[in-house]
């Protein structure tokens, strides 16, 4: 996906994939990760999610990468708080109490950029990613965040008939981009209501990823 495709869909309105309310399964499943108080939890390709606010909410302190400015802009504003805003590397980063914001590329973020992170959040990151990108993505994410646990929220539908995004990821490919590195474990599959667009049937499911003993 070109930059341009995500900076014309913030621009434009286009963002269906933004929910209107923090994320059911995010709720009844992050206890499972089981991150300390007060830790720092990073979420990719965050967007403006409420689920950031949430997780705020939860004494966790939250850091985020996101392509759109524009985005990010209204994050902070929707969360109240006025950002500090400055540049670090390709990066522009928003600085706010317990939250940083990354805006720019997601692979050009470096691990002593972001800073040390207790876990990850992935709602729309990996679904938002065509297959040719997602190794790659999996493969930087896995060093960026030093195999921080992840809980991960994905679909499963037939790509035939709605091409994405988001698009369809099967357990046999999380598997494949994970399994050397984490434990994987399936918390929940769901059938999306009135399926994925109204055009197909489709399947939400959650996994506990868990960076395998050494």
């Amino acid at each position: 996906m070109e930059p341009t495709f995500w900076h014309n869909r913030w621009q434009t309105s286009q963002t269906g994939w933004h929910e209107r309310a923090v994320n059911s399964l995010l709720i009844t499943h992050f206890p499972s990760l089981h991150v300390p108080p007060g830790g720092r939890v990073f979420v990719p390709l965050c967007g403006k999610s409420l689920d950031l606010g949430w997780l705020l909410a939860q004494g966790y302190a939250v850091a985020g990468a996101e392509l759109s400015e524009l985005a990010v802009t209204q994050l902070f504003l929707e969360l109240g708080i006025e950002p500090t805003i400055s540049e670090v590397g390709r990066h522009k980063h928003f600085h706010g109490e317990k939250i940083d914001i990354f805006v720019g590329d997601l692979f050009e973020l470096s691990r002593e950029v972001l800073g040390p992170v207790d876990a990850v959040y992935d709602r729309a990151a990996l679904v938002a990613l065509p297959e040719a990108m997602r190794g790659q993505y999996t493969t930087h994410l896995k060093s960026l965040t030093a195999l921080a646990p992840q809980l991960v929220i994905g679909y499963e539908y037939d790509q035939t008939v709605v091409p994405g995004p988001p698009f369809s990821v099967t357990p046999n490919e999380l598997y494949r981009h994970y399994s050397n590195s984490y434990t994987l474990t399936p918390l929940a599959r769901i059938d999306v209501p009135n399926g994925l667009k109204g055009k197909c049937p489709a399947t939400e499911h959650v996994w506990r990823l868990e960076k395998r003993p050494v």
